[in-house]
């Protein structure tokens, strides 16, 4: 497991007394193990001449810092996104499907980014419909496809509140068509650098704030940073269109500029330095203050693409002439590229660990220049360019995903907002059929059962050939959490631990000090079917995760291990333990 900060354990004296004890009990165990079997049947020797005994198997003690929390996260720490490319391949469109909503609400609380590679080239048309703007389409199918997006327009505008529908199949049908002649255009332009303007209509920005706000999304709207004036300065125009029109809805709306502002040289051929960034950003929360409506609003960024060189140097910049503008920092990390072609990759440590370096090269330069400033990882996808079929939308990119929540909890990332919830391609939660990917699932039972408070989590291994820490640190991996208020089934103290077992094998872990001999509940996740780390869908304690229908989630059944019982986790799968009534006081407050 990746080390956590340090923290004073005043339990040690617990665990120690627990620790010898359980040692005791086993050696005694196995002795009487031994000398009934000499009494009685012959038994073969296992391979080798070796007899199993308690210590050539692996047992994991496990106990957590019940007195105080190490971080205290945002509610919205999982939060999601949605990259500006469906508003051309036509999704945007069907935001307001009644099972989309559904599905958002489940993640609710949280934080909805509108940005991605296309952020840059987003132009606000303060129109309510450009149907020329709807981007390539089946074009025998086009007319009656366009008249059916109109017609459920008007459908929608006479509902009050929540605006949702229900689309016929055929519609959908003609949309994946779309979607995908659209998509082979967009990944053209991503590998060739060469990109199209997006226009973002006033009928646009009121389906994606409806879509939110239906959702109990909290919106985050990325603004253009590459359009600009014959100096290179920010040219604010389309901008201040764009304010001017949500504050007259008054749409609730948190702000950023540019996305990967250090890759701009490679993509357009203009750079954008550091301190040109700062005075952009002291430009926009200017232009904010002017704005009556958002005198207050947020203002996230610089939204640095991956640590490396260049984002570290324009951070570096940023942070010293504008690291006081923004509310919180915003940096993006991507694990692998579309060279990755087996499902075991997603399990290598080395690529699960890369992210606690670059959380580590981000946060010195954050706390050089502002300290204690809050830091948001804000773009995060198991890869990039859509992602790879049959591998980054299955319960193989789970591990990722799942450890990627986990590592950035401990060290203190605030929000973690995921690339992407819904569109073409696949790193996605939610594929073009409505149906929750694995990521989904176990980003369902993440925010059902793990709150913002992080516990500090102390592993002993007991084996024959002692290895300090590797089994544990490296193919184990560990996290506590208070369990979150929102679950009404669980009482304030209550914890929840999550489990990734990377091994080929099953481990016993035994729970000891503080959470020994209390009733656990298991939410143990593994893929469903044959297809193994390959499967589209999840089993939850082996029923299988289907929505009941449209507005209807699953039951989230835990299976009750009685107090003092190891829990065992299957070879290569992923649980959420949660201890009951264990009245942590870190958790009561």
């Amino acid at each position: 497991m990746p080390k956590s900060p340090p923290c004073v354990f005043p339990w040690s004296s617990l665990w120690l007394a627990s620790l010898i004890t359980l040692v005791v009990q086993s050696v005694l165990s196995s002795s009487y193990s031994s000398s009934s079997s000499a009494s009685s049947t012959y038994q073969r020797p296992a391979a080798g001449g070796k007899r199993p005994g308690f210590m050539e198997r692996t047992l994991i003690l496990l106990d957590v810092n019940t007195r105080s929390p190490i971080r205290v996260l945002n509610d919205n720490f999982l939060s999601l996104q949605l990259d500006p490319s469906i508003i051309k391949d036509g999704w945007l469109d069907f935001l307001s499907s009644k099972r989309l909503v559904t599905l958002a609400r489940g993640l609710s609380p949280a934080f909805l980014r509108f940005g991605g590679k296309r952020t840059d080239f987003l132009q606000f048309n303060n129109q309510k419909n450009l149907a020329k703007f709807r981007g390539p389409g089946p074009d025998y199918y086009l007319k009656n496809y366009e008249d059916d997006i109109v017609r459920s327009d008007i459908a929608l505008d006479k509902q009050k509140g929540c605006k949702v529908a229900n689309h016929p199949d055929i519609m959908l049908e003609l949309q994946r068509e779309k979607a995908a002649t659209t998509q082979l255009v967009l990944l053209k332009e991503q590998l060739s650098n060469i990109y199209s303007n997006i226009t973002i209509t006033a009928r646009s920005l009121d389906k994606l704030y409806n879509f939110a706000d239906c959702a109990g999304l909290h919106l985050i709207l990325g603004l253009n940073a590459l359009h600009r004036n014959p100096d290179n300065s920010w040219n604010t125009s389309s901008t201040l269109s764009l304010l001017k029109y949500s504050a007259g809805k008054k749409y609730n709306i948190s702000w950023e500029l540019g996305n990967e502002p250090n890759a701009y040289r490679s993509m357009v051929g203009r750079a954008v330095n550091s301190t040109q960034l700062a005075q952009d950003y002291i430009k926009l929360r200017t232009l904010l203050q002017s704005v009556r409506y958002y005198h207050r609003a947020h203002l996230f960024g610089p939204n640095a693409g991956r640590p490396r060189k260049n984002a570290i140097l324009l951070l570096d910049g940023f942070m010293k002439n504008a690291g006081s503008v923004v509310d919180a920092v915003t940096w993006q990390h991507y694990y692998m590229d579309g060279r990755v072609n087996k499902a075991e990759d997603f399990l290598k440590t080395r690529l699960l660990d890369t992210l606690t370096e670059q959380i580590t090269k981000i946060t010195t330069v954050v706390n050089t220049h502002t300290p204690g400033k809050k830091v948001w990882l804000g773009g995060l996808g198991p890869a990039w360019a859509g992602g790879i079929n049959n591998l980054s939308d299955t319960y193989a990119a789970s591990f990722l995903w799942v450890n990627t929540l986990g590592m950035a909890a401990v060290h203190g990332i605030d929000v973690v907002l995921r690339h992407s919830f819904f569109d073409y391609g696949y790193t996605h939660l939610v594929d073009q059929h409505f149906n929750p990917l694995p990521d989904y699932w176990f980003s369902l039972v993440f925010k059902r059962l793990v709150g913002p408070r992080v516990l500090g989590v102390r592993v002993a291994g007991l084996q024959r050939k002692p290895q300090p820490g590797r089994v544990i640190r490296d193919k184990l991996r560990i996290y506590a959490h208070c369990t979150s208020y929102y679950n009404h089934n669980y009482v304030r103290g209550s914890i929840t631990i999550y489990i990734i077992n990377l091994h080929r094998s099953r481990k016993k872990i035994k729970l000891a000090g503080t959470l020994r001999n209390k009733t656990v509940h298991q939410y143990l996740l593994q893929p469903y079917g044959s297809d193994g780390l390959k499967a589209k869908h999840v089993q939850l304690n082996g029923e299988k995760l289907l929505m009941v229908d449209s507005e209807t989630f699953p039951e989230l059944k835990p299976k009750t291990l009685r107090a003092g019982r190891t829990i065992a986790m299957p070879p290569m799968t992923i649980g959420f333990y949660v201890i009951k009534n264990i009245n942590a006081y870190a958790c009561r407050r």
